[in-house]
């Protein structure tokens, strides 16, 4: 067990790290040489902590091909639903459509990059210099190097198995988001103005997702032929309209009781570390009654690691920090 567990120590002596503390679970990446190794069989089959009524409602949108909205505070596993149905169901990695208040509709279905594509075009037609009586031949720059796929347009290219879609807390959006949605989720399609312009009737575009994949995009339109699984995330800050919501399948994720939270520990930490956490989730769970004391279910899991870990020796002094509610704005 760490004796000093502090790496910093705010002083003016330079104390170099030689052995960096492992991460918890959920805190594992995978960039630089770990892209190589196959993840660890647990974490493939990491389960997903969710009562049976929440379950049916998942699996009616599912089954009806219809956004799943789900609501809920902070913390409760919004968005890690979407990943846990891409998983279980071998739907690939999760689309994720990030909502700020400048988020767009166009920006969710497409990017065209039409400044470059002016600015090559004029390249490509200048005369040669070595060579003045005979100009290089002006060749049209082919759009699909400027266009790329968003995340709402991938999901809706057409396939027999769907992606999952992550729109993570829509309510950030502008108001008039969900109803600009409205169309897009009862047609399954949409037109790309630059390409639909074409002479030619396929143009290859990028899409969203690692390296430069390209699909072909005819006469200038997008149509699924199944509806992509779409998780829509909601923290209630604002009502969404009557029309979107009759389009929805709504789900309202509790805060988790004591046995799911035991559960999530194990999961997460082991059998043995949930043992050892009974009297940090009872304590939590009596913080997280207060009115004024919001809690998330990830600062438990922060303060098990913490006390299973051996990191911090004298926790106690930590427990106002990691215990911390979400609503203390005060510095």
């Amino acid at each position: 067990m760490n004796t000093d567990w502090r790496l910093f120590r705010g002083d003016a002596e330079p104390h170099p790290v030689t052995d960096w503390p492992a991460p918890p679970p959920w805190r594992v990446f995978t960039g630089g040489d770990a892209t190589d190794e196959p993840p660890e069989e647990g974490t493939q089959r990491q389960r997903y902590v969710i009562s049976e009524t929440d379950q049916d409602i998942v699996n009616t949108a599912l089954h009806l091909h219809r956004p799943l909205l789900v609501t809920g505070r902070p913390g409760t596993g919004k968005s890690t639903l979407a990943r846990a149905i891409a998983r279980q169901l071998c739907l690939g990695d999760v689309l994720h459509w990030p909502i700020n208040s400048r988020s767009t509709l166009a920006d969710g279905l497409y990017r065209y990059d039409a400044v470059g594509r002016l600015r090559d075009a004029s390249l490509t037609g200048r005369p040669d210099p070595h060579a003045a009586a005979k100009p290089i031949a002006a060749t049209e720059p082919d759009i699909g190097d400027y266009l790329r796929l968003g995340p709402l347009g991938t999901a809706l290219l057409p396939r027999r198995i769907p992606r999952v879609l992550l729109i993570d807390e829509l309510d950030k959006g502008d108001v008039d988001l969900p109803n600009d949605l409205l169309t897009v989720f009862e047609e399954g399609t949409y037109e790309i103005p630059e390409l639909a312009r074409l002479k030619s009737p396929t143009a290859q575009v990028r899409i969203t997702g690692p390296g430069d994949e390209r699909v072909g995009v005819n006469d200038g339109r997008v149509t699924c032929s199944t509806f992509p699984v779409v998780v829509i995330t909601s923290n209630g800050e604002r009502d969404f309209p009557p029309a979107f919501l009759r389009r929805c399948v709504r789900l309202d994720l509790k805060q988790p009781d004591a046995e799911q939270l035991r559960s999530i520990v194990g999961m997460h930490l082991g059998t043995d570390a949930a043992a050892r956490a009974e009297a940090l989730i009872e304590e939590f769970l009596q913080l997280r009654d207060l009115e004024a004391h919001d809690l998330a279910t990830d600062q438990l899991l922060n303060a098990v690691h913490l006390r299973v870990s051996g990191a911090a020796t004298d926790f106690d002094k930590l427990r106002e920090t990691v215990f911390r509610s979400l609503g203390d704005t005060d510095i």
